[in-house]
């Protein structure tokens, strides 16, 4: 059962396209509702000063209600397709019921980051920076007309930056499995693909004092202090850009969302504030501003023979050799647990962490020397 007007006859209800949204006038006083002809649950509600999508259903009793987004960021389309998902989730498969064309690649992607589940909000942004840069001239064709010699094409055009070249086609082909969903599409054209092998840039950091003198060479000292950070947290790359100061507390950095979906508490020391510590001052909010970026915060830091994954390896690699636990390195990597307890009930303190945070720092030191500035 729906509420509202739902409960009134379907014919007298207006099919919520792009052009009937677009030439509904704002109100002068309460909020009206329009319900969508096509699929049951998608409500436009038109204010005075917004137009916003939901999708609203009576479950057990009680009214649920869920926000797509304003319109016009979000599309008609796009707000049908989410309906439609929504309807899939939580009902008996109505959604099937209704068939509609094949999705644009921009409506595909923008369904699936509206999706409620998505992991975070930095996988929102590299998704879409990715498509607008090297897929915009598919943004407006339909997904089925995206055919595999254009995607292999596409592929071969990028050789020289394999893992780029497989990351954008991976890409694709997540927002169109989840296009399939509610669409009537064929299998996703990048079966098609003989993917890249890829070669990892310096997997691991094994001569230190020379890592040290190019980081000091680097052109931008924030560069600098971003690598020495991941150097000495094991932070992946994404969590360091989008660092914001008022998590960075005296006894730990906090991650309010991470890869795995989950918050985490990591445990820093004394030698991690002063890594920091020149850039104290540089932005009230990040801790790695960025000016030329329009999220303000650094996007890619400078390259070098050393990727930042290789900071990251480099720190599990020095913490097992300093006698830290595989177990308890996965926790500081803050990978998650393979057993399903480990996933959902255990949560390292930060107390139960800090003593091996003490263990990679200290053994990272010697290995650097004493004329290091950190030793």
């Amino acid at each position: 059962m729906y509420s509202d007007n739902f409960r009134q006859n379907t014919d007298k209800m207006p099919k919520l396209t792009e052009t009937f949204a677009r030439k509904l006038p704002q109100t002068n006083g309460a909020t009206e509702k329009h319900w969508d002809s096509d699929v049951r649950g998608l409500v436009l509600f038109v204010g005075k000063r917004s137009k916003t999508w939901y999708f609203q259903k009576d479950v057990g009793g009680q009214t649920r209600r869920v926000l797509i987004g304003r319109y016009p960021a979000i599309s008609a389309e796009t707000a049908r397709q989410a309906a439609l998902e929504f309807t899939l989730e939580w009902g008996r498969g109505a959604g099937k019921k209704i068939q509609i064309g094949a999705p644009t690649l921009q409506s595909a992607m923008e369904s699936y980051l509206a999706r409620p589940k998505l992991r975070s909000n930095t996988h929102k942004a590299v998704l879409q920076q990715q498509f607008e840069l090297h897929l915009k001239d598919w943004l407006r064709l339909p997904l089925d007309e995206i055919s595999k010699s254009m995607v292999v094409d596409r592929h071969r055009s990028m050789a020289s930056r394999p893992s780029g070249a497989n990351h954008l086609l991976k890409y694709f082909r997540t927002v169109w499995n989840h296009a399939r969903r509610v669409h009537d599409l064929p299998e996703c054209p990048t079966m098609a693909i003989e993917w890249y092998e890829e070669r990892p840039a310096g997997t691991i950091i094994e001569d230190l004092p020379a890592w040290r003198k190019r980081i000091d060479s680097l052109d931008n000292p924030i560069h600098t202090v971003f690598y020495e950070l991941l150097l000495f947290t094991g932070l992946r790359k994404s969590e360091a850009f989008t660092l914001e100061w008022k998590h960075v507390h005296e006894d730990r950095i906090h991650l309010p969302m991470t890869k795995n979906g989950r918050s985490f508490d990591l445990p820093i020391l004394q030698l991690h504030h002063e890594i920091l510590a020149p850039l104290r001052g540089l932005s009230k909010t990040w801790v790695f501003p960025s000016p030329r970026s329009a999220a303000g915060h650094l996007t890619g830091p400078q390259r070098m023979e050393w990727s930042p994954h290789a900071h990251r390896r480099t720190f599990a690699t020095v913490a097992m050799e300093a006698g830290v636990l595989e177990e308890v390195v996965g926790r500081l990597l803050n990978h998650t647990p393979l057993s399903i307890t480990g996933q959902r009930y255990t949560k390292p303190s930060l107390s139960a962490l800090r003593p091996s945070m003490q263990a990679v720092c200290g053994e990272r030191q010697l290995r650097f020397g004493r004329n290091d500035r950190h030793a």
